[in-house]
Parts: C-alpha cells; sequence; structure tokens
C-alpha cells in the first residue's frame, strides 16, 4: 500500500529473540499521517512485538535484535537517542498502567517534566489540555490530587492516554486498549481514538476484526511474523487480495 509523504517508514524490519528464529520477518510498510491503521491478526502473529520496537521498549531487553530501519518523522528512530524517541512515539498498553503513588495531575504532568518541564502554569495547561483530548477532564478536573487507581476501569486508561499525549507525540501507539474494558468504555475509547487522528496519527494493535472495521482507515494483517496485506479499511474486508487475509476472515483460522 503506497502512501504519500508517510508519517512512519518501515524497511525491512526483522524482529529476533532468539539467534535464528525471527518473531517479525521482513516487515516493510508505510503510515499515513493522521490516520488510523489498525495491525491485525491471530494471537502470536507479531503485531504487539512490532509495535514495541516502534516505541524502543525491546532494547529493555538485550537478547531482542531489530533490524531494517524505522523511520519516523524523517528519523531512523534505531539510531536515535531512545528518549527522543519515546517522545515522538507514545505507547498505550493493552491493561490501563496509572503510576500508582502518583495522582492524577502527576501521571499526566510526569512525561513533560522528564523534558525539563518545571513552570506551573505551562505544566497545568499541559495536564488540562491532555486530560481534555482523553475525553477526561470534565469527569476528574475537580480531584487532580487523588491516585489515578480510584478510576474505573475505562477512565484509567483514557488517563494513560492523557499521559502520552503529554508529551505531544507524532504518533500514538496502542496495543488492544480496549482488551481488558467493557462495551461501554471500550466505545468510548474508539470514539477517542477517532477523535485524535486530527491531530495526532495512530496506529493500533487490535485481535477485534469488528473494532478494526469500525475505527481504522487501512488495515496491516499479519500472520506468523509476515506482513501478508496493507490496504485501505474497506478494500481489505470486501476484497482481501491474498487468500490467507480471505480464511481468517471468514474464520478458517485464528
Amino acid at each position: 500500500m503506497e502512501i504519500k509523504d508517510p508519517i512512519l517508514q518501515l524497511k525491512n524490519v526483522s524482529i529476533s529473540y532468539t539467534p535464528g528464529k525471527n518473531a517479525v520477518e521482513s516487515v516493510s510498510a508505510d503510515i499515513a499521517e493522521k490516520k488510523i491503521t489498525a495491525i491485525m491478526g491471530p494471537s502470536g502473529c507479531g503485531k504487539s512485538t512490532l509495535l514495541r520496537a516502534i516505541n524502543r521498549m525491546h532494547e529493555l531487553y538485550p537478547d531482542i535484535k531489530t533490524t531494517g530501519e524505522i523511520i519516523l518523522n524523517g528519523k531512523n528512530i534505531l539510531k536515535t537517542n531512545p528518549m527522543e524517541v519515546r517522545r515522538m512515539a507514545g505507547m498505550v498498553f493493552q491493561r490501563p498502567n496509572p503510576f500508582p503513588t502518583m495522582s492524577i495531575y502527576d501521571n499526566v504532568a510526569y512525561g513533560p517534566r522528564g523534558m525539563g518541564v518545571r513552570d506551573r502554569a505551562v505544566l497545568d495547561e499541559l495536564v488540562e489540555e491532555s486530560l481534555r483530548r482523553a475525553a477526561l477532564w470534565d469527569e476528574v478536573k475537580d480531584k487532580l490530587k487523588e491516585s489515578g487507581l480510584g478510576l474505573s476501569g475505562g477512565q484509567q486508561q483514557r488517563l494513560c492516554i492523557a499521559r502520552a499525549l503529554a508529551v505531544q507525540p507524532d504518533i500514538l501507539l496502542m496495543d488492544e486498549p480496549t482488551s481488558a474494558l467493557d462495551p461501554v468504555s471500550t466505545l468510548v475509547v474508539e470514539q477517542l481514538a477517532c477523535e485524535l487522528k486530527e491531530t495526532c496519527t495512530l496506529v493500533v494493535v487490535t485481535h477485534n476484526m469488528q473494532q478494526a472495521a469500525r475505527i481504522s482507515d487501512s488495515v496491516a494483517f499479519f500472520l506468523l511474523g509476515e506482513l501478508v496485506e496493507h490496504a485501505p479499511t474497506a478494500q481489505l474486508f470486501k476484497n482481501p487480495s491474498d487468500p490467507r487475509t480471505a480464511d481468517y476472515l471468514t474464520g478458517r483460522f485464528g
């Protein structure tokens, strides 16, 4: 799938956990700016592995090796300072993970403080803006000093989204962000994702085909570490070009 002026380019990206065995094999793809790209496929196919590589999380584990190029806004992030990468690429995980010893305010302010922001007025503005973008401000504005653990699961996940947005990333990576949420909270997060693409690029890993169909502009289908197909959402669901994609969509495996 060709994208004009992609914000993110994956060029022959391979990721291995053990020598000689790749969990992700020679993936090349372009990701469009201010769109939602869903990464879809059965469990264990390399979806989350790839997402974590974009955020450089694998460097916490010396046995994991990433080769190829991951170009974000013209920079090869595999050769960029990891702290700068994590400012450029925010990450939201499967289960809400607010920092347990911090208030709602401090959770959101954590990233900007780490980047050197100390002015309280600036922090206040960033916190409010991020919580508003995460559709959470009206629900927490009177309890910013309270622990984020006191929020519901859906609110905690939106707090984590606000925390990621506070450093004003170029791209937001979401790893099955609704799999631990109830249907009502799932709908809120899906609506939020669709609103966020007006100002931010989103890459969302999901095991839920219906969710991919609802929220994404394009879908990348993965199988056994390989990118099988990447196409506009309507095209992939209605007329997949690879028979393996068709088999997955019709439930023959997965």
